[in-house]
């Protein structure tokens, strides 16, 4: 399908000689790059890189742009990662020569404004958190997660304590058992309920002197709200043990509870999910991390404080884990969420957690004829349905569905996810769509539904690429730079 100009890659629409820039004349003495460099630094033939006219460049990364979805673009309703649409007045706010031209090497006089925004937002979030202290330092979420789990650590090792297990739900987000992984943790599945809750006997059964920290989403990735969750964080609390909340799924919840209320020590944010951060793409992120006060002094720094002399950075402590990321964060993403915070206020919040779950019952009602929701007639944020049936009846997969989904303008939910529900479509549609868009999406869904299995297995069939042999990428990769590199000249 590459033959079409539109995806062909560079490389195949590079020719000899053409450039994008002509350089002036070198105006000082010029000498060999082999003086100027150490021969194990000098790589044995120039990288094979494209060469092409900047009108050709261009137009292939514009033309390429039209052939993404996203969410200005598509309704993107995809469970478990809030694709919400991002107001581009915080853009415009983000990009001020205030914000934007500051460097963090400057003395701390010339950023009292920055660091001023940024002390404010420590303060909303610590009050939306309902935990008394914040670092702005992790740069995504899952950084956020590693970093409070690095937190908890030094807090147990401080206290002399050898605990090395941390709890996780087995319908948890992926990243759980990673970051518990990567702090220096043994990850230990948790089981749950038919219903999509903690199995409170199992939780009981597998808390001991080892436990250092449960970590729960809440609402879960089922789309629930965990009804004993006052119960969970004590039995953990009684055992000696932390409870992390992943924030993730904050969108919900806003405004109506706070995570430090129900017992949470530790939770991270998503910027980019609950706050109009840009999403996806890797980056650039955020993840904000609040804790409990007896973890507050093993936070990662600067801090911004406060004091009669006007706002400064407090570098880390003797018990603090250290810097985990350059600088005092991704300011970029930071002032995007407190101009989201301020635009809002603690009144719009709830509204915002409000629409979000209005949003998600009313799809879930729609859809729920078509594909089963087993959990129940409720949700919050989000559902997960199940095309157990039809695959069963008809031999229609979720992935069917999903690809099929994209020739009709919406992108595909989440499948697959959480594993604990077979043929999972997880379908989160945000506060900030239409009932007509959720009206649309619902029949075409239904339509879909009704279309020859055939059909569905070839889907999608109006884009650039069809569907991928995703097994045969996975074994055989095909690098472009290795596969170029060998035809160079």
């Amino acid at each position: 399908m590459r033959n079409t100009r539109a995806t062909q890659l560079l490389f195949e629409m590079s020719k000899p000689s053409c450039r994008a820039v002509q350089l002036p004349d070198c105006d000082v003495p010029m000498q060999p790059v082999e003086e100027l460099l150490p021969r194990e630094a000098m790589a044995p033939q120039p990288p094979p890189l494209p060469e092409l006219a900047e009108p050709d460049i261009v137009r292939h990364f514009v033309n390429l742009s039209t052939l993404n979805m996203s969410v200005d673009t598509h309704f993107y309703p995809l469970g478990s990662c809030t694709m919400k649409y991002n107001p581009k007045r915080n853009e415009r706010l983000a990009s001020l020569p205030g914000m934007i031209d500051l460097h963090p090497y400057q003395p701390v006089s010339q950023l009292q404004g920055l660091l001023e925004l940024l002390y404010r937002l420590q303060q909303m979030l610590v009050e939306i958190a309902g935990l008394p202290a914040v670092s702005l330092q992790p740069a995504a979420g899952a950084h956020g997660e590693m970093t409070a789990l690095l937190v908890a650590a030094a807090f147990f090792r401080d206290l002399g304590r050898k605990r090395s297990v941390v709890l996780i739900p087995d319908g948890a987000h992926g990243t759980n058992p990673a970051s518990a992984t990567v702090a220096g943790f043994r990850a230990l599945a948790v089981k749950s309920t038919g219903s999509g809750f903690v199995d409170l006997e199992d939780l009981a059964a597998k808390l001991d002197e080892q436990t250092a920290v449960l970590m729960i989403t809440n609402p879960n990735t089922l789309g629930i709200f965990e009804r004993h969750i006052g119960q969970i964080t004590q039995m953990v609390h009684d055992a000696g043990g932390l409870v992390y909340l992943d924030g993730a799924n904050m969108n919900a919840i806003l405004g109506i509870t706070r995570p430090g209320d129900f017992g949470a020590d530790l939770m991270h944010y998503n910027p980019h999910k609950t706050f109009s951060g840009p999403h996806g793409g890797g980056g650039p992120g955020a993840g904000p991390i609040a804790v409990a006060e007896k973890l507050a002094p093993y936070l990662p720094g600067p801090i911004v404080v406060k004091d009669a002399g006007g706002y400064r950075l407090d570098q880390n402590g003797p018990k603090s884990i250290g810097r985990v990321r350059s600088f005092f964060g991704n300011t970029g993403v930071l002032i995007r969420t407190y101009c989201y915070l301020m635009t809002h206020g603690p009144d719009g919040l709830r509204r915002v957690a409000e629409n979000a779950v209005l949003n998600a019952n009313y799809l879930l009602a729609r859809v729920k004829h078509i594909v089963p929701v087993p959990q129940g007639d409720r949700c919050m944020h989000e559902f997960v349905a199940s095309g157990a049936k039809l695959k069963a009846d008809r031999g229609i997969a979720a992935a069917d569905v999903a690809k099929r989904l994209l020739d009709y303008g919406f992108h595909a939910p989440t499948v697959y996810f959480p594993l604990i529900v077979r043929e999972a479509m997880m379908i989160e549609p945000t506060e900030t769509e239409s009932k007509a868009t959720l009206d649309a999406f619902a029949e075409t869904l239904f339509r879909i539904t009704e279309e020859d299995a055939e059909l569905l297995h070839d889907a999608p069939h109006t884009t650039s690429i069809s569907r991928p042999d995703e097994v045969q990428a996975a074994r055989n990769p095909i690098l472009c730079w290795a596969a170029e590199a060998k035809t160079a000249p």
